[in-house]
């Protein structure tokens, strides 16, 4: 048996990118959690962290992001971890690491086009 499973709870960090694969809707962004900084038993200052995750929606999920999501919106997102690889322009292998969401839910403040708060997950 195996587990691919990740849980994140952060803040889109650009407005999300539609394309389309095959005519299937196709939404990305980056999203960013941060570890809050805290200060150690000696007076060390350890500072805030923050992570940049990229963040993959399909179809349906995709078809919400697109109408509702903004930079700056709080989500809580659940999904698959995915890399791939692509050549760059001069012919060297880069990696991508992707959160392929299954599930998501608006956690920001609601505003006139937005579906309720209390709304279902998605």
């Amino acid at each position: 048996m195996s587990i691919n499973k990740a849980f994140i709870l952060g803040r889109v960090g650009k407005d999300p990118q539609v394309s389309h694969i095959n005519d299937t809707k196709k939404v990305s962004f980056s999203m960013a959690t941060t570890d809050r900084g805290y200060t150690k038993q000696d007076g060390t200052q350890v500072p805030d962290r923050t992570e940049w995750h990229n963040v993959v929606l399909w179809r349906q999920l995709a078809e919400t992001v697109e109408k509702y999501v903004h930079k700056g919106d709080k989500l809580y997102i659940e999904g698959k971890i995915h890399t791939r690889s692509y050549d760059d322009r001069s012919g060297q292998k880069r990696y991508v690491v992707e959160i392929w969401a299954e599930a998501m839910e608006m956690l920001s403040t609601r505003r006139t086009d937005a579906p309720e708060a209390s709304a279902p997950q998605v």
